[in-house]
């Protein structure tokens, strides 16, 4: 099995910066990538960005690009999200998950394992 531990969530402003992290225990062997995702109050979960573990190709929502930064550190099992520019629509609570499938990086079905989520809530 493998757990998955979201941390840094939190209130910010509008414009402010905030970043989570990640980390992977347990079975951690053949990761294929992994992402975050969120999902706010009344709306399907939605991709937010996410990186293979091999070769660190990264991909973003349009909602996203230019504003939040996708990394790993192999040796940790951890990635991160960096979020700048925060926007009240960027409010949701945000999942980690992890995929072992060669599959599209926002394809929410390729994901087995999932954190518990951590909440970010961006005033106006």
């Amino acid at each position: 099995q493998v757990q998955l531990v979201e941390s840094g969530g939190g209130v910010v402003q509008a414009g402010d910066a905030l970043s989570l992290s990640c980390a992977a225990s347990g079975r951690t062997l053949s990761i294929y990538s992994m992402s975050w995702f969120r999902q706010a109050p009344g709306k399907e979960r939605e991709f937010v960005a996410g990186i293979t573990w091999s070769f660190g190709s990264r991909a973003y929502a349009d909602s996203v690009k230019g504003r939040f930064t996708i990394s790993r550190d192999s040796a940790k099992n951890t990635i991160y999200l960096q979020m700048n520019n925060l926007k009240p629509d960027d409010t949701a609570a945000y999942y980690c998950a992890l995929s072992r499938d060669r599959r599209q990086l926002g394809d929410v079905g390729a994901y087995a394992y999932w954190g518990q989520g951590t909440q970010v809530t961006v005033s106006s």
